[in-house]
C-alpha cells in the first residue's frame, strides 16, 4: 500500500488548523489528542510540532490535565481588558442616546461614533475611540441610521412612481 500525500501540504495544514480553532469543541478535542500523545510517550515539543502548536501550550494542556483531569482541558473564561465604563455609566449613555446631541451641548442632529466619543470624553474624562463607540451603539441596541438627502424642489408623487418597489 502506498503512502498518501497532499499536494499543497502547507496550505492544507493552515486550513486544517483554522478549522480546529473554529469551535470550542474542536479546540477541546485538539487538546485531548495532544495530551493523549504525551501519555503515549511523545515529548511536549514533539507533540507541539506534530499538531502545529507551541511546546508551552502542550505543557499547559498536560499540566491542566494532571491537576483537574478532563476539566483541565476545557476552555476557561478569558479575562480580557477591563471595562472602562461601569454599569451606571452605560445606563446613563443609553439614556443620553435617546436624546438629540444638541440637547447634550454637542453639534449635529444624529449620534455617531465621533459625537459619542466626544460626549464620553467630556462627561467621564475617558477617551474611547470612534470604533469602540460604534460597538457601544450595537451593545446598547442602537443601529446607525443616516438620513436620506432630499432634493429641494422634488415632486414626491413622481419620486414615488419612479421607485422600483412602489405600487403603481
Amino acid at each position: 500500500m502506498r503512502a498518501l500525500t497532499i499536494a499543497d501540504s502547507a496550505t492544507m495544514i493552515l486550513g486544517l488548523q483554522d478549522e480546529i480553532r473554529r469551535s470550542e469543541e474542536s479546540r477541546y478535542d485538539h487538546r485531548l489528542h495532544g495530551v493523549l500523545l504525551v501519555a503515549q510517550g511523545m515529548t511536549c515539543p514533539e507533540v507541539a510540532k506534530l499538531l502545529g502548536d507551541s511546546p508551552r501550550s502542550v505543557e499547559y494542556w498536560v499540566r491542566g490535565f494532571e491537576v483537574k483531569g478532563l476539566a483541565g482541558l476545557q476552555e476557561g473564561e478569558r479575562a480580557g481588558r477591563p471595562r472602562r465604563l461601569d454599569e451606571k455609566q452605560l445606563r446613563e449613555i443609553n439614556n443620553v442616546l435617546r436624546r438629540m446631541p444638541r440637547e447634550m451641548g454637542l453639534g449635529g442632529n444624529l449620534w455617531d461614533g465621533k459625537t459619542l466619543a466626544a460626549w464620553i470624553a467630556r462627561r467621564y474624562e475617558i477617551d474611547l475611540g470612534v470604533r469602540q463607540c460604534q460597538r457601544l451603539f450595537r451593545q446598547l441596541g442602537f443601529r446607525l441610521r443616516k438620513p436620506r438627502p432630499q432634493i429641494a424642489q422634488a415632486d414626491p408623487e413622481r419620486q414615488q412612481a419612479h421607485k422600483k418597489n412602489s405600487r403603481r
